[in-house]
């Protein structure tokens, strides 16, 4: 039996199945005249097997995901509540007499019993992992290379026919008049390394997406762009991200960069309905927000954790080089707080004096150490602006470290340790990372370590390989020079989690002088639903693929040693990979936000719903310090955006074997991978107050 067969089957062949693999199931199904009778055969069948065969991991898991009480659930994410009778609905499946269940249904219920017959523990094979990685290419691969200067050139022709069209063009990027083709063309190549002239040309339209990818795009894909312009969803695409995606009908496989400018249904029918996942990030004056923190406002300040809080400046740092289809704010996008009306979001006259208030906001408060500048994208803001930012968390540092000179013992305020840039644009626009960028950087790093500030990162987030290119090498080492730490978010999209594909790029980070710090399973609701991945193939990533980068505590700590230094990152970790004998570290966490909480990948798979979506049981992450109260939270229930076998399906159509992915059905529980030493706080000294500001907790 192949499992792409079973994904195919229809009901009826699927009550086949059941009665050529488990005929006593399917005949006490048909024999019992209320679904309570069969429960009790279901245990007395389990009590058979354990006495035949006794696993107790596997009856645990059985007695977990199935043989309950009916019960409601409440969905953490919608705060739907949820009615669940797993064995009624088996039960009437396999009697034919509900025609809501799914067949989705009953091939998780099938694979489960399967397991409980036949437990088997999953062996990975590194040779078979290695495979899976190398089929993946990279962004400098001389082929991969190739096909996008001829890209670039083709994109270059449609940029001089674009400039000679616009009626007002900015006056930097324009011809004058008798200029020749040629010296047109010239002119383009040396605009090509100036990031705002791809600011200035992005690229706004369906239509003119298309134009830009040789009308490559399908009518149905065009009709779906089409409505998504008519319900105001934004495009903004750089010529330079265009030039990475394939137009050649045998090119690489760019469906993982794809999936980030081509917008599916799923988005284009929810927005103008979309929620924010992160509970937190709905702010309302006066009041706690999700997570009990008090904050200034709803669009600057964003709070999760104690120890950290999200700024986000009234500048271009609202802004991103481009919209990701899977944006965790495009709720501000739908709001229209967050665009691409560039010269409309530079700071306002009065910003630098409502910035200097909001910096009081992380001076006066007992916990916050960290700072995570974002939007949008923090390198949108220009250098002058982005210097100004940094001055002001100069200061605001500066005077929290001051004031507790005059506190005592016990009383003292966690003073700032560690600051973020959040941004994509090292993948989105290398360019961006230039040499008033790069001396901004440096004057602030020298200063703010005297000023007891310890971390510097910039937190990007590639999701491919093929984002790699020779431009983001340069970038990469100009920032490692500067004295920052580049750490890489990854979103576990359906493309992204392909067999190796994430390996791959972990790989290829580290070649560079790039660490992992998380790998997300993609959040939202109904608007994602095509690029979310479920988490039991997240903990498949990890126990069978992401295991040959684990770090031994000998290379945990010379990784940490070379960290001091972020120039030696590039080559230091190919060299340290080489000594010890691996393809890749490791760092970074599988995790999923969950809403109002914070991350965790510590679940049990509670059930299924009637449609076969996975309804999952979390417990939070438990060496993360939350805010006071969410153990007052109760069960944490999330219902996975689709089912297993859909996922498998979508697999296939982007042409896996998806009986690469058999033991996915294995992985019905996780657990919060350890934290890198690295993205660890850095230790305070002793007399931090272990008392609150800014929190209320609402009974």
């Amino acid at each position: 039996m192949e499992l792409k067969n079973v994904l195919k089957y229809s009901y009826t062949e699927l009550i086949d199945l059941f009665e050529k693999d488990f005929p006593s199931i399917l005949h006490n199904a048909r024999i019992s005249d209320d679904w309570r009778v069969f429960e009790q055969f279901l245990k007395e069948y389990i009590r058979a097997t354990l006495i035949r065969r006794p696993s107790p991991l596997s009856i645990r898991r059985f007695f977990r995901m199935f043989v309950n009480r009916s019960r409601y659930i409440h969905d953490f994410s919608t705060g739907e509540k949820i009615r669940y009778e797993p064995i009624k609905w088996l039960w009437e499946a396999l009697r034919g007499e509900d025609n809501d269940v799914h067949q989705d249904f009953l091939i998780d219920r099938y694979f489960l019993f399967k397991q409980f017959q036949n437990s088997f523990d999953v062996l990975s094979d590194q040779e078979q992992c290695k495979n899976w990685r190398e089929r993946w290419e990279v962004g400098t691969d001389e082929d991969v290379a190739e096909e996008r200067r001829e890209n670039r050139k083709r994109i270059s022709y449609l940029l001089i026919r674009k400039i000679e069209q616009r009626d007002k063009m900015n006056s930097r990027y324009r011809f004058a008049a008798e200029t020749s083709e040629e010296d047109k063309m010239r002119l383009i190549d040396e605009w090509w390394k100036d990031y705002k002239f791809h600011l200035t040309m992005a690229i706004r339209e369906p239509d003119e997406l298309n134009l830009f990818l040789n009308h490559t795009l399908s009518d149905k894909t065009m009709q779906i762009l089409h409505d998504a312009k008519r319900k105001g969803i934004p495009f903004f695409v750089t010529p330079y991200y265009l030039s990475l995606l394939s137009v050649k009908e045998n090119g690489y496989d760019d469906s993982t960069i794809r999936s980030y400018v081509i917008y599916s249904r799923e988005l284009v029918e929810n927005f103008g309905h979309i929620q924010a996942w992160e509970k937190e990030d709905v702010v309302e004056a006066g009041k706690p927000n999700a997570a009990g923190w008090l904050l200034p406002n709803s669009t600057n300040i964003h709070r999760r954790y104690p120890e950290v809080a999200i700024f986000i400046p009234d500048s271009m740092g609202r802004a991103c080089g481009g919209l990701c289809a899977l944006c965790q704010r495009m709720y501000d996008f739908q709001k229209g707080h967050l665009n691409f009306n560039l010269d409309r979001l530079k700071p306002i006259e009065g910003w630098e004096r409502k910035m200097e208030r909001l910096m009081t906001y992380y001076e006066y408060d007992s916990q916050l150490r960290d700072i995570l500048i974002t939007g949008g994208d923090a390198l949108m803001s220009q250098n002058s602006t982005l210097e100004k930012i940094l001055d002001a968390v100069y200061r605001m540092a500066v005077h929290k470290r001051e004031a507790n000179r005059e506190r005592t013992k016990g009383e003292k305020y966690a003073e700032i340790r560690r600051v973020r840039l959040g941004s994509r644009l090292l993948a989105y626009l290398p360019s961006r990372i230039d040499d008033g960028l790069i001396d901004v950087l440096k004057r602030f790093r020298e200063k703010a370590t005297r000023a007891g500030i310890q971390q510097f990162f910039v937190q990007t987030h590639f999701e491919s390989p093929l984002e790699i290119t020779e431009d983001v090498v340069r970038a990469v080492r100009r920032l490692l020079d500067a004295g920052w730490i580049i750490t890489n978010q990854l979103v576990f999209t359906v493309a992204a989690s392909r067999r190796g594909h994430t390996a791959r790029l972990r790989e290829e980070l580290n070649k560079i002088g790039i660490l992992t710090y998380y790998t997300f399973s993609v959040k939202g609701f109904g608007e994602n639903y095509a690029l979310f991945a479920p988490n039991s193939r997240s903990m498949q990533e990890v126990k069978e693929e992401k295991i040959y980068g684990r770090l031994s505590p000998e290379l945990e700590k010379e990784v940490l040693d070379i960290l001091k230094r972020p120039e030696l990152l590039n080559p230091g970790l190919v060299r340290l990979l080489e000594k010890y004998g691996q393809p890749f570290l490791a760092t970074d966490r599988n995790v999923m936000n969950l809403p109002g909480i914070g991350k965790s990948m510590t679940f049990v798979t509670a059930g299924l719903t009637k449609q076969g979506k996975r309804i999952l049981r979390f417990s939070l992450d438990a060496n993360r310090r939350h805010s006071p109260g969410v153990d007052n939270i109760g069960d944490i229930y999330i219902v996975e955006n689709k089912s297993i076998a859909a996922y498998l399906r979508q697999l296939e159509e982007l042409g896996e074997e998806v009986e690469d992915y058999f033991s996915i059905w294995h992985y019905s529980e996780g657990h919060t991978e350890s934290r890198f030493a690295l993205f660890e706080y850095p230790e305070q000294y002793t007399g931090i107050t272990d008392d609150f500001t800014n929190l209320i907790i609402e009974s």
